[in-house]
């Protein structure tokens, strides 16, 4: 598990393209803009299904 300050902000609330009608912003451009920002953790939170998950999953790896 990385060392993470103790401090690490992190959003606890994103919501992509899949929320359903509540997101709009783009998977890849989430993470582009938190690896930009040197965000060391990102949740997605999706609203009524999970649909964006494997898109997610496949974003963070690369």
């Amino acid at each position: 598990m990385p060392d993470f300050p103790r401090h690490c902000p992190f959003s606890r609330n994103l919501h992509s393209q899949y929320s359903l009608l509540d997101g709009q912003a783009s998977i890849s451009a989430l993470m582009k803009k938190a690896r930009a920002n040197g965000m060391p953790a990102v949740a997605l939170t999706d609203h009524g299904n999970i649909s964006g998950a494997f898109n997610f999953v496949a974003e963070a790896n690369k």
